[in-house]
């Protein structure tokens, strides 16, 4: 236990009991100490200060206290694909035909595909990469880089096969398909959810906007076709349904 400070202290040139927090005797001036010891409040000592925690520095992009995810790659390569060979097309490229889903497949398995990333109308591509950019990154945030893939080459693959089943002499492109299957399979947990009384903050009626934007689409555009629209909806449904019981 610390001890309390002395009660007196004794002169050395005149013998008198003074006060120890003085600096000079009252009664012959002789200087007893350069300066007053410090007094402490409760007559025990302070605590040691602590060392403030220090902070890594923030990074690229980041704001403080919030630590951002890494970059949604898979979103970004979707959406650069389709920005490139859009201009491709637009820049006279004679092979962008081989892309497109046009009557049978005749062989031509690739097409359901690759013809997702091809688009003829302005209009339609931003729409629908929008669409792919909102629900991609947040799909990719809940559950990884592969799902975000899967559901966009599935969902949109399947809808185009709906196309070739059931109207095989027209021509779809692009992906609003794929679009849906993103948007509906991010949707499916918060709709199971609510549906048990489990409380979210998602906005599924601003959801529920663009998807009627999507299924209205072909209306705009002869690019867009329902059926791949409808198909790729019902694909998204199914494996969000799925994916609502992975994991996050």
């Amino acid at each position: 236990m610390a001890s309390g400070p002395d009660l007196f202290v004794v002169c050395k040139s005149c013998g008198s009991e003074v006060s120890p927090y003085i600096t000079e005797c009252p009664y012959c001036g002789t200087r007893l100490r350069k300066r007053a010891p410090k007094l402490d409040r409760g007559g025990t000592p302070k605590a040691p200060r602590r060392a403030r925690p220090r902070l890594a520095p923030l990074r690229r992009g980041e704001i403080p206290g919030i630590r951002p995810d890494r970059r949604p790659y898979p979103t970004i390569f979707l959406i650069l694909t389709s920005i490139v060979v859009t201009l491709l097309g637009r820049a006279g490229w004679d092979r962008i035909l081989d892309l497109v889903l046009a009557g049978p497949l005749d062989g031509d398995w690739w097409r359901p595909v690759t013809t997702l990333f091809v688009y003829g109308s302005t209009g339609y591509e931003v729409a629908t990469l929008t669409a792919v950019a909102i629900f991609g990154i947040l799909l990719e945030r809940r559950h990884g880089w592969w799902a975000t893939l899967l559901v966009f080459l599935i969902g949109g693959a399947l809808g185009m096969l709906l196309v070739v089943g059931v109207d095989e002499q027209s021509v779809a492109t692009g992906g609003n398909g794929a679009a849906l299957a993103l948007l509906a399979a991010w949707a499916m947990r918060d709709v199971l959810g609510r549906r048990k009384g489990r409380e979210d903050e998602s906005d599924l009626l601003g959801a529920l906007a663009i998807a009627s934007l999507l299924l209205l689409l072909p209306v705009a555009t002869e690019d867009a076709h329902a059926l791949a629209g409808l198909g790729g909806g019902v694909a998204g449904i199914v494996m969000g349904v799925g994916l609502a019981r992975l994991r996050q």
